[in-house]
């Protein structure tokens, strides 16, 4: 027992290294999620930053293997060899949150936020790894172990599915915009189909059977209000369709005006999801109609910023303006119908 109880003590204290580790990690993270960039030192090159970029998470998922390979099983790993590992782990990570600071806003905050939120993954994983080996059985490999060691894989593989400039992350921006809307719009069409009950699927109650509760379903007068509501959503969806569009067809990084217009644009196409998602949720019974028109009108304002913000911009040249009004009316007309509908809440 004597012995093994130094065995045990003598593991412990070669995984200190660990636990220091963990907290030098966690500070990286504090600083990744508030730190601005380095503004130029020297000229900044694009090509460069992907590359360095690149293999500093090719280097952390390598450190990452040899840490979970060195305590997955006998023999302990000694604390010497535990100090080198955790110092290798944490060159590395210092170094991703590194090159990330090189890139300077100018280059685009899209881009910024999408490269930052991929560090910050790595970062994350990394923690994960050090606490799942530190919690875990001596000289034994867990199930948690391989998970968290394949998180950190991942992660590190996401760099070659980055977005290169600003104008391919606006649009994969957009693009997952657009299918959160999409979702949503599908969703609310699937409700309303003549008859349903939209509580269906989530309020089936065996023993009472049938429910004679007004609260569940809509009126008539609720469908017709409703129906501009889908309509405004659909608007929504072709708005950022086109958008889209139109970013991926003339969208260009060539001059800090044009990267400042993409993210001009990103950033009130962002509200777009949350605000269909708000008025999608305020069309279930029992509908209250101040609340629709109140969320209709934050919607239909929200649409004709994005339309407003695109037109002025580089990616809409003349050929392009003719969609912009006419999505911009079918807004108005929509708006117009909930106002209508909903004279009697004012």
């Amino acid at each position: 027992p004597v012995r093994e109880r130094w065995a045990t003590a003598a593991a412990m204290e070669a995984r200190e290294p660990l636990r220091e580790l963990g907290g030098a990690l966690r500070a990286v993270l504090a600083r990744l999620r508030e730190g601005e960039p380095s503004e130029g030192r020297e000229p900044f090159e694009l090509p460069r930053f992907w590359d360095t970029l690149g293999q500093t998470f090719k280097v952390t998922s390598q450190e990452a293997t040899k840490l979970s390979l060195a305590f997955s099983g006998p023999p302990l790993t000694s604390a010497e060899d535990c100090r080198k590992l955790s110092e290798d782990v944490q060159n590395a990570i210092l170094a991703v949150a590194t090159v990330y600071y090189w890139l300077p806003k100018g280059q685009g905050t899209t881009l910024r936020k999408m490269v930052r939120d991929a560090a910050t993954e790595v970062v994350e994983g990394m923690i994960q790894l050090t606490e799942t080996i530190l919690s875990a059985p001596l000289e034994s490999l867990s199930q948690e172990q391989l998970i968290s060691t394949g998180g950190v894989w991942e992660a590190c593989e996401q760099v070659s599915s980055l977005p290169r400039d600003n104008q391919a992350a606006v649009a994969s921006a957009l693009a997952a915009c657009l299918g959160v809307v999409k979702d949503a719009l599908e969703e609310m069409e699937h409700a309303l189909v003549e008859g349903q009950d939209p509580y269906s699927d989530i309020m089936e109650d065996e023993e009472l059977g049938f429910r004679g509760n007004r609260d569940t379903y809509w009126s008539e007068a609720d469908r017709k209000l409703l129906s501009s509501c889908v309509g405004l959503m659909k608007a929504s969806k072709a708005c950022l369709k086109k958008v889209l569009g139109v970013v991926k067809a003339y969208g260009k990084v060539d001059s800090p005006e044009q990267i400042a217009q993409l993210d001009d644009l990103a950033d009130i196409a962002n509200e777009i999801s949350p605000s269909v998602d708000e008025l999608a949720l305020s069309m279930y019974p029992p509908v209250n109609e101040l609340a629709v028109r109140l969320n209709a009108a934050k919607l239909a304002s929200v649409l004709k910023k994005v339309l407003e913000i695109t037109k002025t911009s580089h990616v809409c040249p003349p050929s392009e303006e003719g969609w912009v009004q006419f999505l911009t009316d079918a807004v108005d007309h929509n708006m117009n119908k909930i106002k209508n509908f909903t004279q009697g809440q004012l």
